[in-house]
C-alpha cells in the first residue's frame, strides 16, 4: 500500500485501444468494472483518446461527435464504408477508416499500388457536411503516395506523357509529368486543416515514408528504391506549378513523410502539423475532464519505446503531470523500467502479463484480465 493515494475517488480513464484485443471505448468499460468491484462509489469519467491513427473517429464519437459515414474508394480502388466525426463545426477524419491496412482483403499488401483516393473523398465528405475545422488523423496506412490519390479526389489532376492520369499508388508517379492543382476543391481555402501525426519525418530520404515505413506496407527493397524516387519525382513536378519552391520545402517538412506521404499532401493543402495526441486532446476536452480527477488511469496495448514518442498514454500523462495529477498505465506487455516510466510522468505502469503471464491468453482475454489489473489499481490508489 506504499503507492496509495488515500481519500482519491474521481478517476478519469483516458486510454489508447489494445491493438487487436480491445478498442478504447472497451478498455474504459473494463476498467471502470474492476474499480467499481472493489470501490463502489468510485466516481469514473471515461474519455477514450487516440492518436490521430486507427480508432480516432471512434475516440471522437465517444466524446460526444456525431459519427457520419460514406461509401468511399479503398486502398485498392473497391468501395467501403467509412466514417467520420463532427460537431461543431469541426470534423475528424481518420484516414486509416478509407485508406488503412485494415481495409485490404486478408493477407493481401499492395506497396505500390494502394492509393489515398478515398482518403480525399472522405476529407470532401466533410466540407460538404459543412466542417470549418477538420483535424485529420494519419496513421496505419496502406498507401505510400505522397497523397497524390487523396488530392486527385478533391480536384487534382496528375498526368502522363501522354496526358492521361498515371495508375493509382506510389508506384504510379513514376510515370509522373505534369500537375494541374487549378481544379482543387475551394472551399479548402477556407477551411482550417490540422494534420495529427505522432511522426515528422519527411517524405523521402534515408528517414522519408518510403524507407521508414514501406516495408511495414510489403515494400521489397527495389520496392522501396521505386517508391522513394517515385515520391522525389512527385515533389520536384510540384515545383513546376504555382507552389513553385514551396512544395520543395514541404517535402522536408516534419510530417510529410506520415502515413506514406499523406502528409505531404495535407501540407500542400495548407494543414498545420500538430502531434496527433496533442490535438486530440484539445478536441476530446480532455483538458475540463481532467480538472475534476484526482487520478488519471491511461495505457495502451504495449507500454514501450515508441509510446515515449507521440503515443496516446504518453500524451495524457504529460498534460497530467502539468496539472499536478497523478497518472497510473495499464497495459498488456511493460517494456520500461519504473524510472523510465517516472520520467515519463507515469508512477506505476499495471500489465495484464502481471496476472496472466501467457501473453497469448492476454491477448484471447484481456477483456476479464484487465478488470482483474483494475481491481489491483483500486486496492492501491482509491481505498
Amino acid at each position: 500500500m506504499a503507492d496509495a493515494v488515500h481519500g482519491a475517488r474521481r478517476v478519469l480513464i483516458a486510454a489508447d485501444k489494445f491493438k487487436g484485443s480491445l478498442t478504447a471505448v472497451e478498455v474504459a468499460r473494463r476498467v471502470t468494472a474492476g474499480l467499481r468491484r472493489v470501490v463502489p462509489d468510485a466516481e469514473v469519467a471515461a474519455l477514450p483518446v487516440a492518436d490521430g491513427g486507427d480508432g480516432t473517429v471512434a475516440a471522437a464519437v465517444a466524446a460526444g461527435f456525431e459519427r457520419r459515414e460514406v461509401r468511399v474508394a479503398g486502398p485498392l480502388g473497391g468501395e467501403v464504408d467509412a466514417a467520420f466525426a463532427l460537431r461543431d463545426g469541426t470534423a475528424v477524419v481518420e484516414m486509416a477508416e478509407a485508406s488503412g491496412l485494415q481495409r485490404l482483403p486478408a493477407g493481401v499488401l499492395a506497396p505500390l499500388t494502394a492509393s489515398t483516393y478515398g482518403s480525399g473523398e472522405l476529407l470532401r465528405a466533410a466540407l460538404d457536411a459543412g466542417a470549418r475545422t477538420i483535424v485529420f488523423g494519419v496513421g496505419g496506412s496502406a498507401t505510400t503516395d505522397g497523397g497524390a490519390g487523396m488530392l486527385s479526389a478533391l480536384g487534382a489532376r496528375f498526368l502522363d506523357g501522354a496526358g492521361e492520369p498515371v495508375p493509382p499508388g506510389g508506384g504510379g508517379l513514376a510515370e509522373l509529368v505534369s500537375a494541374d492543382l487549378s481544379g482543387l476543391d475551394p472551399r479548402l481555402a477556407g477551411v482550417e486543416l490540422v494534420l495529427a501525426s505522432d511522426v515528422d519525418n519527411p517524405l523521402t530520404g534515408p528517414t522519408g515514408a518510403a524507407a521508414v515505413y514501406g516495408p511495414q506496407k510489403g515494400a521489397s527493397p527495389d520496392d522501396v528504391a521505386v517508391l522513394d524516387a517515385a515520391l522525389g519525382r512527385f515533389a520536384k513536378v510540384l515545383e513546376g506549378t504555382p507552389l513553385g519552391e514551396r512544395a520543395a520545402e514541404y517535402a522536408l517538412a516534419a510530417g510529410a513523410g506520415a502515413a506514406g506521404g499523406v502528409g505531404y499532401g495535407a501540407l500542400l493543402l495548407g494543414a498545420r502539423f500538430r502531434p496527433g495526441i496533442e490535438v486530440m486532446l484539445d478536441v476530446l476536452g480532455f483538458g475540463a475532464a481532467l480538472e475534476r480527477a484526482e487520478l488519471v488511469i491511461t495505457g495502451e496495448g504495449s507500454l514501450d519505446e515508441q509510446t515515449l514518442h507521440g503515443k496516446a498514454p504518453a500524451g495524457v500523462a504529460a498534460a497530467a503531470r502539468a496539472a499536478g495529477k497523478e497518472v497510473v498505465a495499464v497495459c498488456g506487455r511493460l517494456a520500461l523500467a519504473p524510472e523510465v516510466l517516472g520520467r515519463a510522468g507515469i508512477r506505476r505502469a499495471y500489465p495484464l502479463t502481471d496476472v496472466e503471464p501467457d501473453v497469448s491468453r492476454c491477448i484471447a482475454d484481456a477483456g476479464p484480465i484487465l478488470e482483474r489489473v483494475a481491481e489491483g489499481i483500486a486496492r492501491d490508489f482509491l481505498r
